[in-house]
């Protein structure tokens, strides 16, 4: 009779390694996976638990001083009203368009606005550079600034980054900001009693290598035409920004996007100590005043009567995130654009007189001809 042969215990061990080995095997590239996950991907839920009061509408009226509406030009009746009540929902009082162009295209928007909803848009008329190289461009360009506000209706000027940066004259040399040939600019709008908003330059990390020392290291990977050369350097643009605010005392500029210093609020102060002619804005830059509250707050506060809300491209639900800043004490929650701000936000609980300044009392006094039933409930 045959009988099963015993079962040898010692011939096993090695089997069960190679079980556990082929184990590890295939659990090597979901454990690699796991470790080789892109850092913009990473995406935590805080389990922080603390109170939080969204905010989907301002608490007073306000003028958003920095906006673009490229084609209110050519917007329907029922475009505009749906633009109308996205704006009133929010408790947007006057978007100032700062893409208002000039002459007949600048025309054009403001007669559209002002058939379909009167008083609740301001258009900026905008420079073209494009024949910088006329030996009569500023008196020229200060002409057309003239008839674009008297005739055409824009209240204000709006000059964007180009000048500084990507403006050249025929022989490659870089116009300046503070080019002296520029002046009629800036002196007829001083004349004509309307503001110039000023955009130079770009935040400073741009013109740093782009390493992991970087804050804005995630930006420039989303968005790498953004990287700038070492020259001429970010001071050499700024300073030029200034400078011409400087030069031009009885004229009132409005420095975009606080002066590209909101991570150093301490010398954007003594900027608008030194000059008062100069105000600002906080279009695209409020994450920078979201991640120090208390320092912001100070700065706020101090400064009420200089700073004017704005917010740059238009999304209704990012302004939300703007009044949650301003108006509530919440602590670590979003920003809407993580190459901005990857870090979390807090609230500045702001008092009411500085919320008012901020949202339209300070609009008021730099902008010409806004509807002042707007602001009185």
């Amino acid at each position: 009779m045959h009988l099963p042969s015993r079962i040898d215990h010692q011939a096993l061990v090695p089997m069960k390694y190679c079980f556990f080995l082929l184990l590890l095997v295939f659990s090597l590239p979901l454990v690699a996976q796991a470790q080789e996950m892109q850092w913009e991907d990473y995406e935590p839920r805080s389990t922080l638990v603390v109170p939080e009061h969204p905010v989907t509408q301002a608490k007073f009226p306000f003028v958003d001083a920095h906006a673009h509406q490229w084609r209110i030009g050519e917007m329907s009746q029922a475009d505009m009203d749906q633009l109308v009540a996205e704006m009133d929902a929010m408790n947007m009082a006057v978007m100032v368009n700062l893409s208002g162009g000039s002459g007949a295209d600048l025309k054009q928007k403001v007669d559209n606005t002002e058939r379909y909803h009167p008083g609740r848009f301001v258009h900026y008329a905008n420079i073209d550079f494009s024949t910088v190289d006329d030996p009569d461009f500023g008196e020229k360009a200060a002409a057309q600034l003239e008839e674009d506000v008297r005739v055409n209706g824009a209240r204000g000027l709006k000059i964007f980054k180009n000048l500084g940066m990507s403006v050249f004259y025929a022989n490659g040399d870089r116009v300046h900001t503070d080019d002296p040939r520029l002046e009629p600019i800036w002196d007829k709008a001083g004349e004509l009693g309307i503001p110039v908003l000023i955009h130079t330059g770009d935040p400073a990390p741009f013109w740093q290598p782009q390493d992991k020392y970087n804050e804005r290291w995630f930006e420039l990977k989303e968005r790498p035409r953004r990287k700038r050369d070492p020259e001429p350097s970010w001071e050499t643009i700024m300073g030029e920004h200034w400078n011409l605010i400087r030069k031009h005392p009885t004229t009132t500029f409005i420095s975009a996007h606080l002066s590209w210093l909101g991570n150093d609020l301490g010398r954007l102060g003594e900027l608008l100590d030194e000059l008062p002619n100069m105000y600002t804005e906080l279009g695209a830059v409020v994450g920078e005043l979201g991640r120090q509250p208390h320092t912001a707050h100070a700065f706020l506060t101090e400064y009420q009567d200089r700073v004017l809300m704005g917010k740059d491209s238009y999304a209704p639900e990012e302004y939300h995130v703007y009044f949650r800043i301003f108006e509530t004490k919440d602590e670590y929650f979003d920003y809407y654009r993580k190459r901005h701000a990857f870090w979390k936000m807090y609230g500045m609980d702001l008092p009411d007189e500085v919320l008012q300044k901020v949202y339209y009392e300070n609009a008021q006094r730099v902008i010409p001809g806004l509807d002042a039933s707007l602001f009185e409930n």
